[in-house]
């Protein structure tokens, strides 16, 4: 069998005249389609429902981008029924993917993402072309590998398009059936992804959409006796209740769960006396802001050598204050909203507890606007035992951390529950041997800023709290969802 080696999607260069017309081309079609009513997608029948998940532009709080059917406990066992059902068949068809039905809708998928999550047009165009590289890598992957089983799949809402194809696709390609439960703020998006599976002829009931709150839902299907795979990424506190109920041994239940989990972060960024500044302090806002801080591996702490520290902060401070924040419909902007009213009160009273424990720099209030908005946010002088320094905020919020030495550094670095990403900016040969060995993430780059991991470069997974570090996007991935069947024969 030929297969075209792997490369990744080259990213859109809105500089270019023909490709903003074509993005915005999108947003209009897109827009054109907005209110819509979608089906819960069950062995490849359409479910609608009376309840409904309604979903809101976050930069634009009185427009409606679609009504998603409401999965419950009744449609999610039929959907791990059909999963099962399906299994039987699939997992005997031979495992090859391809991305060019993903490709051709690229920017139409990046205005969803614009309009359903509020991000930037770089934002999505970088999420779509994720999602392109995850298909195209576990199914070039896959053809090393070989064998089956039903598994959840439950993505988040921060990166809609991009891990949602990543945790589904990794499954399907490894012979497995799934049941998708997409986070509900971005469900429209997870919507589109179903009617392109549907295009490009994934058998019915390979994947079954089964939106629907996760307490209800989501609970029962970690739950069944009938899931052996739970792939998750999202917060610390559902992760550790999911781990904690696919532990217990449901009636029937004939093996082991496996739980593939990624939990956030609280990332940091270090920045060494005998450093480029210049880069480095472009790279921390970037890491900081770039999507409102709503990534997992999201810098939320800069911690600064003493010797420099006055000057990155005078830097970060001018480059944080010339942020435009604005609706994630036009180009222009630096940072849209946030996701939901949720993560406005959650981050602001971060906010206020920042006040308490650090000095306020820039930022610190909301946006203006019809929407979510809330302002590049930095805090100063911040005592390395602050909430704002250990506990995950998931928002635009920057703790600036002052360090004696590098030892010191990297012990702030240290003293968080989390270990996902980190960057530490250096010329010091010895003090960047010195982290690789000692700071303790499962992402770790060095001057380099600590978000953008690339597929089929930098596989994906972090320590401790952050999750199973199960490296997605690397070439062990797919391990965790085949068997090892072992069959020896004597003549």
């Amino acid at each position: 069998m030929g297969v075209t080696p792997f490369r990744k999607e080259p990213l859109t260069d809105f500089s270019q005249g023909l490709n903003r017309a074509a993005f915005e081309a999108a947003l209009s079609r897109v827009e054109n389609q907005l209110g819509r009513d979608y089906p819960l997608i069950i062995g490849g029948e359409e479910v609608f429902t009376e309840k409904k998940i309604s979903s809101i532009n976050p930069s634009q709080l009185d427009q409606v981008i679609g009504y998603v059917a409401r999965g419950d406990k009744d449609l999610a066992e039929k959907a791990i029924q059909a999963a099962v059902h399906t299994f039987e068949s699939w997992k005997r068809v031979a495992p090859e993917a391809r991305a060019d039905i993903l490709r051709r809708r690229k920017h139409q998928l990046s205005a969803w993402m614009v309009l359903e999550a509020g991000k930037s047009w770089v934002e999505a165009d970088a999420d779509t072309a994720e999602a392109i590289d995850f298909l195209e890598y576990y199914g070039w992957e896959m053809i090393r590998l070989a064998q089956p089983v039903p598994r959840i799949v439950i993505p988040p809402w921060n990166f809609p398009l991009a891990i949602m194809v990543g945790l589904t696709v990794s499954s399907i390609v490894a012979g497995n059936t799934v049941v998708l439960k997409p986070a509900s703020n971005t469900s429209v998006i997870a919507a589109q992804f179903m009617k392109i599976l549907n295009e490009g002829g994934l058998p019915e009931g390979v994947v079954n959409f089964l939106p629907g709150p996760g307490g209800e839902v989501g609970e029962y299907l970690v739950q069944h006796s009938l899931a052996r795979y739970i792939s998750f990424t999202g917060s610390r506190e559902v992760g550790l209740r999911i781990n904690e109920l696919a532990a217990k041994t449901a009636p029937g239940q004939k093996w082991i769960k496996r739980v593939i989990a990624e939990m956030g972060g609280k990332n940091s960024i270090i920045v060494d006396r005998e450093a480029d500044l210049e880069q480095a302090a472009a790279e921390i806002v970037r890491s900081a802001f770039g999507f409102c801080g709503q990534k997992c591996s999201a810098c939320s702490k800069a911690i600064i050598h003493k010797d420099v520290y006055d000057t990155m902060l005078e830097k970060v401070t001018r480059l944080t204050q010339q942020l435009k924040v604005a609706p994630a419909r036009n180009l222009e902007i630096d940072m849209g909203p946030v996701v939901d009213e949720r993560a406005v009160e959650k981050i602001m009273d971060y906010i206020e507890i920042g006040k308490k424990e650090g000095r306020l720099v820039t930022g610190g209030g909301r946006g203006k606007g019809n929407g979510y908005f809330i302002q590049p946010t930095l805090f100063a002088d911040v005592d390395p035992e602050a909430r704002i320094c250990k506990e995950e905020i998931f928002g635009p919020v920057l703790a600036f951390v002052k360090a004696k030495d590098f030892d010191h550094a990297l012990a702030i670095a240290n003293n968080t529950e989390y270990g996902l990403t980190g960057s530490v900016y250096s010329r010091n040969r010895s003090h960047l041997e010195k982290a690789r060995d000692q700071f303790h993430v499962g992402n770790l780059y060095f001057n380099r800023k600590c978000t953008g991991a690339l597929v089929g470069v930098h596989p994906f997974g972090g320590f401790n709290m952050s999750g199973t570090d199960s490296k997605a996007g690397g070439p062990d991935y797919l391990l965790q969802f085949t068997q090892a069947k072992l069959v020896s024969e004597v003549f």
